[in-house]
């Protein structure tokens, strides 16, 4: 036994009480008191005794080979990401001691690249915290600046929510790349405080961190309603900033066409000395509050 937290146990857990027994064809005898399926059906649809798999969710034992945690994941239905994030809980290893924070800075030679990038940029933070962005990015969204908090900002600011079609659907994502890039470091000082304020400040971050989905944390498509130009679909990279740990670059770029025309257009009409200039069909951007 050990003290430290039962990472592989609360993960083994929560995707359990995910899974329904229809999807795995399982017949439905009474009336179920757990969500999901139970660990003895986890035990027999894995090929592992049901003791074994209970002393697992206990944390009893934290070392199953990784053909009984493969098993596992196929029955839980991961995927390719949870699977990897299950493999990586499967190892007893000593937490390491903490270290006295220290101050996330970005390099000079990054914040020059930032002003001569033509698309939204900025870099984010191992809390996912905004350390530096150019002027686009902060056009594309004002909290998109120093001080900013991507998770912060997303649950508990109205105008940030207002950006995205589909927000919930944002909000799964960036928890879910959010738990995947933290790891198996949950107890980080710095993890535990954002997510206690979260999960008390906003029901649905409490109820996806509970649900413990993990994807990796890379590019993708995206798509946001902004009040000025109307909707602009954007690719989101997410490069690493090599000698600056736990840093990324990220750039919104559009594919050629309107919505690279509509990035522009937001480009001129934020750009220092800019007419004020009132679009047809555009929404009052009073709410974008700072």
């Amino acid at each position: 036994m050990t003290d430290a937290p039962n990472l592989l146990g609360d993960y083994l857990r929560a995707r359990r009480e995910l899974v329904t027994p229809e999807s795995l064809g399982l017949p439905q005898f009474g009336l179920r008191r757990v969500p999901g399926l139970r660990r003895e059906e986890v035990a027999m649809l894995s090929g592992i005794s049901a003791d074994y798999y209970l002393r697992l969710e206990q944390g009893r034992d934290r070392n199953p080979s990784r053909q009984v945690l493969e098993s596992i994941a196929r029955v839980l239905q991961l995927g390719d990401d949870g699977t990897s994030y299950l493999l990586s809980l499967g190892v007893d290893q000593p937490r390491p001691s903490r270290r006295r924070k220290r101050r996330e800075t970005v390099q000079p030679g990054i914040r020059l690249l930032l002003d001569t990038l033509p698309f939204p940029a900025f870099v984010e933070g191992r809390y996912f915290d905004v350390l530096a962005a150019n002027a686009l990015a902060t056009a594309v969204s004002p909290r998109l600046a120093l001080g900013g908090n991507r998770l912060r900002d997303l649950f508990l600011d109205q105008a940030e929510q207002d950006l995205y079609p589909d927000w919930r659907l944002a909000a799964k994502q960036v928890v879910a790349g959010f738990r995947e890039w933290v790891g198996t470091d949950v107890d980080d000082p710095e993890v535990v405080e954002l997510v206690g304020r979260l999960s008390i400040a906003s029901p649905l971050f409490r109820e996806l961190w509970a649900r413990h989905d993990v994807v990796k944390y890379e590019g993708s498509a995206m798509s946001i309603n902004h009040p000025r130009v109307g909707e602009i679909a954007m690719y989101r990279e997410k490069l690493a900033i090599t000698g600056a740990a736990g840093q990324l670059l990220v750039i919104y770029h559009p594919a050629p066409g309107a919505d690279a025309e509509k990035l522009a257009l937001l480009a001129s009409l934020t750009a220092p000395d800019a007419p004020s200039v009132d679009l047809p069909g555009a929404s009052d951007p009073a709410h974008l509050r700072q």
